[in-house]
Formats: C-alpha cells, structure tokens, sequence
C-alpha cells in the first residue's frame, strides 16, 4: 500500500495537530454536550394541532383575546408572533386589531336583542330572531344567507379570512360561529373549514413549509433561525427550506433552478444541433454536412449552400457554386463558434458535476462494506477497539463530495454570462475564478485520498497499520472540513458578497453535515424538568 502521508504533499500529519485531530474524532460527543439541540423541528399530523395552539396561548395570553381572535391575529401576521407583538408595541391594540379584522368593541350592539320579525338586508326577507346570527362586529343577517356566504369564501380559498357580509366591513367572522352554522346541514364544508384553519399554521407560516418527500411523508418541517438553510425530515428527504429543491448549496436558489433545467430539458441537444446542422431552406429539416464541398443537398431534394444558407442549383465547383455568391461566411462561422464554445463549457462542469454525483452514489454503497470491514476488526485479537474514525471519515467523504458536485454547478453560473455578465470586468471575472478554482482543486485533491484511503482493506493490517490509516483519516477529514468551510467563505464574502445581490444568498455551512430535524415538543407553560422534559403540554417525542 501507498505510504500517504510521506509520498503526497497536499496534506501531512504531526504531533502539533493531534490535539485538533482527536477533538474531531470526538466530534459528536462533543456535540451533544456543547450544542443547544436541534433548531428546525419535524410537525407531524398529530403534534400539528399543539404546534399551531403554542403560539395561539402566546397571543391569547399578552392581548387578553379569545382564541378565535388570536388566529385572525396571527393568520393576518402570517404566524409571525413577534412581528405581531411588534406591531402592538409600536401602534396600540386598536390599530393591530382594525388591521387584521378583530372587532375591538365586542360588545357592540351584540346585546341588543334581535326583533322578533327581523328582515335581512342581504335577502330582503322577514325571518324569525331564531334564525339569524350577529357577529362580534354587530352586524346581524338571516343563518341562511350566512350559511351561504361561508360556502363561497370557502370554496374560493379564502375560509381562513371570510369577512363580515356588511359592506365596507373589515370584521372577520367568527369561526366558532362559521363552525357551528356549517354543521348544521353541511358538514363536509365545516370539515373543510376546519382543515384550512388547522393548515394555515403550514401554509401562511413562513418559518414552516411541507417536506417535499414524494410519495408525501405527511410531515412539516419549522426551523428557529435563520430561514436560508438545509434540512433534513426525519424521513430522510434532504432540502433547501428556501425552494423546496433538493439541497443545493453552495448554489443560490436561483442558480439551481437554472441549473436543474438546463440538464434536465433538450437546451444541450438544440445547442449542438446548431453548431452541426443546417436547416434545409425548403423543408426546413436539419442537414449535417459529410463532406468538404460546400454544395449539400437535402434528402427532400433541394440544394443549398452551407455557408449562407440559401437555395442554389446544383453545377458547382470546389471554390464555387454556379449563379451563386455569398459575403456572409464569417458571420456565420462566429455564430457557430460561439454556439460550440457555449456547449464545450456546458460539457466541462457538467460531466465534472456529474462525476462526482456519481462517486457519491458509488460511495454510498460503502456504508454496508466498512461495516462489515469493522465487524471482522473487532472480532480479531487487536487492542484497538474503537473505529468511529472510520464512520466519521465516511461522512466527511459523503459531505465533501456533496458540495464538489454543487460547486461545478455554481460556477458555470458565477464566471459565465448567463447571470453576472454585466456584474464584473473581465479582469475582475479572471480574478475570482482563479481564486475559486484553486480552492476547488485543493478540496477535490484531498476529497479523492479520502476515498482511496477509506476503500482500503484496513480488517487485514496490522495494529501499527490501522494506527496509521486512523490518523491519516482523521487529519484529512480536518483539512477536507477546514476547505469546505474556506470555499463557502469565498463565496459569501469574496464573489457573491461583492456583488451585493441579495437573491443569490446560500445556505451556510455546517461542519456536521444538514442537520435532522428532531421531533416538535411543545410547551405552553414553559415549564421544563430537570430532564428538559415538558411537564404538562406537548410531549410528541
């Protein structure tokens, strides 16, 4: 076997990095004493209704309102309870509930008894008191016409707003009282109603959205911090919370879209038959030239001349066609060079893209043969009995290889002119490509000794061998993660961070790979025990 660590000089190992080197083996203990737990949670069906109550009790509890009042509060604020506390802070109550629809004064009128022969202004028709409803803003209409006002706003998708049926009312109605008026004689539509609502706390929230997951896996994911991140369901599915797109960094959103089109759509095949064909003038087919003279004939049976394009006779020589003379050849060869040098720069990060995706599925299947490789290491008569290290190394290689193949797909974007053409000089453009690329190279060096290295067959060296490979794997998983970290870094502050353009923001790096969310545990009393263990409310774990 190759000695590593004396014949390559992309990385080495002493005894000054041992300390670094035996806290990354340590990592995940580490993490679990250090780190403050996860920061994006799993909703599943059963803790959605818990999740959406925590923050209602929130509201109820600083405003003093009923929970119907709470949810048309936070519903208008889009499930945003410090902007709403925000907003009660710098305006008053009066102007947060007119904003969102809350009737302020809920006594108004609402005591005040119905006639006995009450006619409604919608329907114009005289109905008994018993049969008529009045809102919290005060306006009272006939059950009927209430009934069918509900059914439209409900069908039209807006059952999370329906608003009072008076004209120029802001008032939202009640949706004890939409509940109760539906159940009557129309269920399903108080079913569906009822789902909305339950819903909203996904659909309105910006800090949670669906997994992706396809066939769906039924759960929501809802991330504390920062919303431009990764995550990971507890299905398994990995993503963007920005896009919903699989995890892309460190690509932009926008970058990934444009990317994912690109390989998935025909845009390479058109682009090539441009550069290689000509379409018929007749028929309009396209025609590949096969020989060196300048006349080509379709199989329709007309005659054109390739460099301009045009209709033609057929009596010809080498250097001219008869009747015919064209001054555009040079117009027409910068087109088709430009088209094959746009291609030729697809193909390079492409295939480079598509090599390492492919060397991460390959690399999967490694899993199941180091274990086994572990297996027959701890059975053997050795004094090494811990190889974490190799299942640490393992993921690294999983990480790394990750954000090789993005990088490719980042910078076909970031040094072409499809997006930052008018962004950056030439000069400026040459800069940050080189600066990139040879951080590029320097993680695709050490990424590919990682691989060799793990793919060795360590179950039949000895002790001092496995010692060995153990620190080669662990200082290059060090440097590897210290790489990683270094490109995100160039990105954010040396090429995106210049250009000042908020939309190609990515998701940041995290040395332990995209978190997993764990499982939603709600508490409305804020009461913990001594486990961290809710008391009382929300224990979905």
């Amino acid at each position: 076997m190759d000695d590593y660590a004396s014949s390559d000089e992309d990385y080495h190992y002493d005894s000054d990095q041992e300390d670094s080197v035996e806290a990354y083996e340590n990592d995940e203990n580490y993490a679990l004493l250090s780190s403050k737990g996860p920061t994006t949670k799993v909703i599943t069906k059963e803790s959605l209704l818990a999740a959406q109550k925590e923050d209602l009790r929130r509201v109820m509890d600083m405003l003093s309102v009923r929970e119907q009042h709470a949810r048309t509060l936070l519903i208008f604020h889009r499930w945003d309870v410090e902007n709403l506390f925000e907003v009660y802070v710098d305006k008053g109550k009066s102007f947060l509930f007119a904003e969102a629809g809350v009737s302020v004064d809920e006594h108004r009128d609402s005591d005040s008894p119905v006639p006995p022969d009450f006619m409604c202004n919608i329907c114009m028709d005289e109905v008994p008191s018993s049969k008529t409803t009045r809102m919290d803003c005060g306006h009272c209409f006939c059950n009927g016409c209430w009934i069918e006002h509900f059914i439209v706003k409900i069908n039209e998708g807006q059952s999370k707003r329906i608003r009072c049926m008076e004209h120029k009312c802001n008032s939202i109605c009640d949706e004890a009282v939409v509940r109760t008026l539906l159940s009557r004689e129309h269920s399903h539509m108080a079913e569906k109603y009822e789902r909305f609502l339950l819903e909203s706390y996904i659909e309105d929230n910006k800090r949670v959205k669906w997994c992706p997951s396809t066939p769906h896996c039924g759960n929501a994911i809802r991330v504390e911090d920062d919303e431009l991140c990764e995550v990971e369901c507890s299905c398994g599915v990995q993503f963007c919370f920005s896009c919903l797109s699989e995890a892309h960094s460190p690509c932009s959103c926008l970058m990934w879209e444009l990317w994912a089109k690109k390989c998935r759509d025909e845009s390479e095949t058109v682009n090539w038959i441009t550069v290689h064909t000509k379409p018929c003038p007749k028929c309009h087919k396209p025609v590949e030239k096969n020989g060196g003279c300048n006349l080509v004939s379709c199989i329709c049976g007309q005659a054109f001349c390739w460099l301009c394009g045009g209709a033609t006779g057929r009596e010809h020589t080498w250097s001219s066609i008869a009747g015919h003379s064209c001054g555009r050849y040079k117009e027409q060869e910068k087109t088709a060079e430009r088209a094959k040098r746009d291609l030729y720069r697809y193909m390079h990060y492409h295939n480079r893209y598509k090599a390492h995706t492919d060397s991460f599925k390959i690399e999967s299947k490694l899993k199941e043969t180091i274990q086994g490789k572990i297996s027959i290491s701890e059975e053997k008569d050795s004094t090494l009995r811990d190889y974490s290290w190799v299942n640490n190394g393992l993921s690294r290689l999983f990480r790394s290889r990750r954000v090789l193949s993005y990088s490719y797909a980042f910078a076909f974007y970031m040094f072409g002119d499809e997006l930052f053409k008018d962004e950056m000089t030439d000069a400026q453009r040459e800069i940050k490509q080189n600066l990139f690329e040879d951080q590029q190279q320097q993680l695709e060096a050490n990424v590919e000794k990682l691989s060799k290295i793990l793919e060795e067959p360590f179950e039949t060296f000895s002790d001092d061998k496995v010692v060995e490979i153990r620190m080669q794997i662990l200082n290059l998983s060090t440097i590897i993660d210290k790489l990683c970290q270094k490109m995100y870094e160039c990105i954010e502050n040396d090429l995106l961070g210049s250009l000042n353009l908020g939309i190609h923001s990515i998701a940041p790096y995290k040395s332990k790979g995209i978190e997993r969310a764990s499982e939603l545990s709600v508490c409305w009393n804020n009461k913990v025990n001594n486990t961290g263990k809710c008391l009382l409310w929300g224990l979905f774990e």
